[in-house]
Order: C-alpha cells, then structure tokens, then sequence
C-alpha cells in the first residue's frame, strides 16, 4: 500500500485541534502528525476541512431495515450486508457494530434463525468489506430459545457484543402498557387485540429471565466479548447489572440512572437521532441533557449511521464542548469501552480510520473515509458562492 499524506486540515487529536495540519499515513496506520517535509506516493490536500478519526458506532440496527425494507419484504442477505458497508462508509464509519436482536419469532429479520444467518453473512463479507463490519449481537431477556443459538455463534468467534434488553411493558423503554401497545400497533401494524395479545405473552416469558441473563453474560465474559444493558431505568437496575459483569450501558432512561452508571465505571451510550431531534422517541431523557450532564460517554447512531457525524457537532455548539471532547463520544470513549486499543484517535502507531469532514450548506458531511489507509468513500462538494462561506464559530467548529 503506498502512503498518503494528508494535508491542509484541522486534525482533531484526543485533546486539542491541531490548525492547517498534517497526517501521514503508510501500511494501514499512521506513521506522524505534523510531519516536516513529509513526502508520500499520494498527496491529498483537505483544503481546510476537519479530520478526525474514523467513526466507532457500537450500536446500530440499520442493518435490519436493509434486509427487510418492508415488512415481510426480505431481500438477500449479501445484498443486504454489501448495501449497509457503503452506507457505513460514505457516513464516516469506520468501526460499525451491527445491532442484531435475538427475540424468536417476534416479527420480521428480528427472529432467531434470520438474525443467524444476518451475523453469519457479515462475518463471510469481512474480506471484502470496506469497513471494519462488527457485530454486537441483542439478547431480549423473554426469549427462552436463542439462548443455545447465541451461544453458538459467541463459540464460533461471530459476536463482538452482547447486550441483554427487555421490551416487556411495565419497564424499559415501555414504562406503561399503553407505551407498548401504540408502538407494537404502529411499527409492526398489530391491531390493538394482537398488541395486547403480545404484551401478555412478553410478560408470561419473563420467568426464567434472570437465569438466561446469567448464563449468556458469563459465557460471553468467559470468551473476552464486552457485555451491555439496554434501557436501564433505575439505579437498582444499574447495581444488579454491574453485578452481573456487564460494561456498558446502553440509553439509560433518565438522568439518575446513567449518573449511576457513570459512578460505578459503567460507560453510558446514547443515541445521536436522540441528539438532532432533541427528545427520546420513547419519552425517555434527552441525550443533550445527558451530554451537559457529563453523563454520555458514547453516541451511537441507534437506527441511522448519517446521524453520527452530525450529533458530533451539534453536541460540540450545544452542549459547549471543544470540538475533541464532542469527537471522543464517536470516537475514543467507544473504542475504550470495547477494549479497541489501535483506532478512536489520531497518533504514530494507531490504525488509519480517518474521516474528513467539509461544511456544505451548514451540514457537517463526510468527504472521505480511510479505512485502514485505504480511501473506502470519497466524494467533491462544490464550492460555495462567494460571500455564503459561515465563519467557523456559527457552523460549531470550534476548537
């Protein structure tokens, strides 16, 4: 692989922004920053933009609708998995963790025997992937019989993460039963009948529950996978799961839970569309109110990988963070808690994901994407019109 140098770019390190910068990057890792008359088989002037280190997204279910756009519309897998590595791609990601739930027959690519094969088809990609595709695989806690099958696939090296969550109305993210049943009536089209009909049957598989958890969490410890909760709701529940091992916390559902959570060393992650919207689709806390908190450690582009990059800077104006504090939260803090030492920042030694960002109509968008040194996405913006340029400050680029 012959080495790149990339000039002319305000380079976001761990803990400052480096101004009209330099990276030089050779065999899938970066040799210097700053380099002093540096010279490389490829030359690639950034003109200004921000580089910053490729994306680390530790939970994103996109995968899902690319498999089945529609309901009960399933399209081939490798046509499926090939589709999201270029969505991941052109949106900055280098690191995606594919979300994957593991609910039995509950509707859709979320079963058992479809989410298999969706991890066994991401795992036969890698070799021709342009991101380093992961998979963080979902345990709903009512399921008695993924637990053999996600066993399996920890035992076959196909599981990079393991969460346990329970969508059981009464708790969660469904703090009533009314929660549930609108969401259950309007995402998968049950009638209300059928909805309550769910709910009951959700509740019913709850006994076991606990025992389950044990089992899968310790067998995956056992194998070195990083271990989550998902939708802590209590402070009680955080104590329970830190008992259990677990090392994440995935969207706590208010503020006193991921303070809890933060407290006892458990990182927090939230979601990014939680950020652009400005509230929970689910009524739970905001993840800007989590940011100003000091309580969000990790954002997660949750159903949407473009959100990612965006959140970075909405976080860095709204929450008034330097630009390397916002970029950690997609960055270092993930690759951290997943024990990724060789990506999340820019330094001699680390791997080369890199991304460079450009400001085109007030929108941080992804120009390019290195992928272990090799440019995966690419694209030219045209340029603005004269006097439309925004002052860096306004665009929240501030260092």
């Amino acid at each position: 692989m012959h080495s790149t140098y990339l000039t002319h770019a305000r380079v976001v390190l761990a803990d400052r922004v480096l101004e009209d910068s330099a990276v030089l990057i050779d065999d899938g890792r970066i040799v210097a920053v700053e380099p002093a008359g540096a010279r490389a088989g490829r030359e690639v002037d950034l003109q200004g933009q921000v580089l910053l280190p490729g994306l680390i997204d530790l939970h994103c279910d996109a995968i899902e609708k690319e498999a089945e756009p529609r309901s009960r519309v399933l399209f081939p897998l490798d046509f499926a998995v090939a589709q999201v590595d270029r969505r991941n791609a052109a949106a900055g990601i280098t690191t995606p963790y594919h979300a994957l739930s593991f609910a039995n027959s509950e509707w859709g690519v979320r079963n058992n025997q479809t989410a298999a094969e969706v991890v066994r088809t991401v795992r036969a990609f890698r070799g021709h992937s342009l991101v380093d595709n992961r998979i963080h695989c979902r345990y709903e806690v009512t399921d008695a019989t993924s637990v053999d099958v996600l066993s399996a696939l920890m035992d076959e090296g196909a599981v990079d993460l393991l969460s346990v969550m329970d969508h059981s109305p009464g708790q969660g993210q469904f703090k009533t039963l009314e929660s549930y049943l609108q969401y259950m009536m309007g995402n998968h089209a049950m009638s209300r009948e059928q909805a309550e009909e769910a709910a009951q049957a959700k509740s019913r598989a709850r006994d076991g529950a606990v025992a389950r958890v044990e089992t899968l969490l310790a067998h995956a410890q056992g194998l070195g996978i990083p271990t989550a909760s998902h939708d802590d709701d209590s402070i009680h529940r955080i104590a329970t799961m830190r008992n259990l091992g677990v090392a994440m916390s995935e969207f706590p559902i208010n503020l006193d839970t991921a303070r809890a959570a933060v407290s006892c060393g458990l990182p927090t992650i939230l979601g990014a569309p939680n950020v652009l919207r400005g509230q929970s689709q689910s009524g739970s806390m905001r993840a800007i109110d989590a940011v100003r908190a000091g309580v969000a450690s990790c954002l997660c582009s949750d159903y949407q990988p473009s959100t990612l990059i965006a959140a970075v800077f909405a976080v860095a104006a709204q929450a008034e963070l330097t630009l390397a504090q916002a970029a950690a939260l997609v960055t270092l803090n993930p690759a951290q808690a997943c024990g990724l030492s060789d990506r999340g920042r820019i330094a001699p030694g680390m791997r080369a994901d890199l991304v460079a960002v450009a400001q085109v109509g007030g929108q941080p968008l992804i120009s390019h994407t290195w992928s272990a040194g090799r440019l995966v996405f690419s694209t030219h913006y045209p340029p603005l019109r004269a006097g439309a340029a925004l002052e860096p400050e306004a665009q929240g680029l501030a260092a």
